[in-house]
């Protein structure tokens, strides 16, 4: 099986080196020759020329661009996959998109001839370096069964979220608001127990293991207390994801209450020149009110 891989950034170029060690065929592709896409290369994939170079030379193509119309230039601007594509081609999506957009692509994919499944990830850099992303497939089943092989080199968990394109993207969406309100609970909490005086490693060691205890917490908590904001996944992704959110939601006539305050807190944080940062630093946010730093 030949595989195409389209946008090496923190998250694409680990993922394709996974794929290549586990003896995939790949040509990748990036907007710009950067040090990923050199590593890349480096590592075994043939160097794409453009993204329809990419689909000439593939079976499947994989795309991780940051957003919908980023998605969408991928695949039917100039030099597209479309351009390229050989009948019977399909795409995984693995970008973090709007559902709509999602299923938009997807029907103008198959008038193409093209079969498109969307399959965002979760997990962040170190779980795309490591294999073991959280990835979540709208679309066909069959499209899901012929490449959950390939899918279980990048996660360890893989499911198949509906039959109806954008699923993926929907549940995406649900998981980056239970991420972004887990880490400013976790925000919110470290800074009222430093300003009352206690030690945020003993809050942290106390308060792990029982209800209040998460995946976020352990992967954030530390990072916030060593003042590690080097980004995992950045503000400005994580605007994009929960703009996402609150226009589905507003589309739906569902309330977002709470995905509201936390898109607040970090768009302040985008102004005030953090959108890079990891977004553990929603802790900035409370920082600047209170003048008082969580760490170590």
């Amino acid at each position: 099986m030949k595989i195409g891989f389209i946008g090496l950034g923190v998250m694409g170029a680990p993922m394709c080196k996974n794929l290549l060690k586990a003896g995939y065929e790949v040509t990748a592709f990036n907007r710009s020759f950067n040090a990923n896409f050199e590593s890349c290369v480096a590592a075994g994939a043939r160097k794409g020329l453009s993204n329809a170079d990419v689909a000439a030379h593939s079976d499947v193509v994989i795309l991780m661009v940051p957003n919908s119309p980023n998605v969408e230039a991928a695949v039917f601007g100039p030099g597209g996959v479309a351009e390229g594509a050989k009948p019977g081609l399909d795409i995984i999506d693995m970008s973090s998109i709007a559902p709509l957009a999602s299923k938009s692509i997807a029907e103008r994919c198959e008038k193409a001839g093209i079969h498109m499944m969307d399959a965002p990830v979760s997990g962040g850099e170190p779980k795309a370096i490591d294999g073991t992303l959280s990835i979540m497939c709208g679309g066909p089943k069959e499209l899901f069964d012929k490449y959950k092989e390939v899918l279980d080199v990048l996660g360890s968990s893989v499911v198949h979220c509906g039959d109806v394109n954008g699923a993926g993207n929907t549940v995406k969406l649900a998981n980056q608001i239970i991420v972004a309100l887990n880490i400013a609970a976790c925000a919110e909490a470290f800074e009222l127990a430093v300003m009352a005086g206690v030690d945020p490693q003993k809050v942290y060691e106390a308060i792990r293991g029982g209800l209040a205890g998460s995946t976020v917490m352990d992967a954030k908590v530390p990072m916030m207390m060593d003042r590690n904001f080097k980004p995992g996944f950045r503000i400005d992704l994580h605007i994009k994801d929960l703009n996402n959110a609150l226009d589905t939601g507003h589309g739906l006539g569902t309330p977002m209450l709470l995905t509201s305050a936390v898109q607040e807190m970090m768009q302040w944080l985008h102004n005030n020149g953090c959108g890079s940062d990891d977004h553990s630093a929603i802790l900035k946010y409370y920082e600047r009110i209170t003048g008082v730093e969580v760490k170590k």
